[in-house]
């Protein structure tokens, strides 16, 4: 499997390209419209064909570069069936695996970040690897007070979606903001001060609630557009 972990500096956004070795097909999760240009010369750069874009959910920090590629690479945009997102080639679902070559994606559905939240699981030589969006980041979670998130839903799906997962399952999250990369299951479980060591659900409720974050700066603009697939002409 051919991997690379990209990094979109203004949001802290996290894009993962994932590509069969041998039919040179690849997919981008969670890409990023102001990072295009370099997605296109890194598939160029390692002889790859875009197959799809996938979305972890609807972004409110960033606008997805899916529309963009998908004009210039003729990629599909998948994006979760929940999303009710417009202009979308494919409605991911668990139970529905997307495959690229001999590489296969599998859904996991993870709402409380917001309503449409999922997670992607594949199988590699080196062990499973997840793709966990804003469900799960390293020593932390996504918030769960817009886009019909739920911090008691959100607790739910982390619990029994993601840390009922082998321990060596690696964690790689939707952003991280103090330039850490990765994690695994049995790490996040056991320290993560939110979601981790023995934390109760009341606990971890009462944890989101106090946390009185700022609106995002980019929300009433990327919402919109991430709904249009990052087609912010039809916004």
């Amino acid at each position: 499997m051919i991997f690379r972990q990209l990094f979109e500096q203004t949001s802290s956004t996290y894009t993962y390209l994932l590509g069969c070795e041998r039919t040179r097909e690849a997919v981008l999760i969670d890409p990023v419209i102001e990072t295009v240009e370099r997605d296109l010369a890194l598939l160029s750069e390692l002889s790859l064909s875009l197959k799809y874009t996938v979305e972890t959910h609807i972004h409110a920090d960033h606008v997805t570069g899916a529309a963009y590629l998908r004009e210039r690479m003729g990629s599909k945009a998948a994006v979760p069936e929940r999303s009710n997102a417009q202009h979308a080639d494919v409605a991911l679902r668990e139970g529905d695996p997307i495959a690229i070559g001999d590489l296969e994606l599998e859904p996991l559905y993870t709402p409380g970040h917001t309503d449409d939240h999922h997670c992607y699981l594949i199988q590699g030589v080196d062990g499973p690897r997840l793709f966990t969006g804003d469900a799960l980041m390293i020593d932390g979670c996504g918030r769960t007070d817009f886009q019909n998130g739920d911090a008691a839903t959100l607790y739910r799906s982390v619990h029994q979606k993601i840390f009922t997962l082998p321990d060596d399952t690696l964690v790689y999250p939707g952003h991280d903001y103090q330039q850490r990369r990765v994690s695994s299951v049995g790490q996040e479980k056991a320290r993560n001060p939110r979601l981790g060591g023995g934390k109760t659900l009341d606990e971890f409720v009462a944890i989101m609630n106090a946390l009185n974050l700022p609106r995002p700066k980019k929300i009433d603009i990327a919402v919109p557009a991430n709904r249009e697939c990052g087609d912010v002409q039809s916004v």
